[in-house]
């Protein structure tokens, strides 16, 4: 925490992760993927984060899921995106292709 003058200044933390999903084989239209990908991003809201599809938008069967976090301490915001990939690992219908995760401060 940095003061200046009557500022008080909080560092704050981003964490971020990209999953790229596989999605069952009977998601072969953009209406059937839609229905997969719908309860997913309600799922993650419900961690209180930031939550889109941001890739892979046109394929079938296949999704890329990005997720933020804010926090003031930079463990807590990896928890709850670690939380986030807990539980998309959890769901038996889909299979992690792969998952980036970065962490931002104020440094950056």
């Amino acid at each position: 925490m940095a003061r200046t003058g009557r500022v008080v200044w909080r560092l704050v933390y981003t964490a971020t992760a990209v999953f790229d999903l596989l999605l069952p084989d009977d998601a072969r239209s953009l209406k059937a993927k839609r229905s997969y990908v719908r309860p997913i991003l309600a799922a993650l809201r419900k961690f209180e984060v930031a939550v889109a599809e941001v890739g892979a938008l046109e394929l079938h069967g296949r999704t890329e899921i990005g997720v933020a976090a804010v926090a003031s301490e930079p463990a807590h915001a990896r928890s709850v995106v670690e939380s986030c990939a807990n539980l998309l690992g959890g769901r038996p219908e889909i299979e992690i292709l792969s998952a980036r995760h970065r962490l931002f401060g104020a440094e950056d």
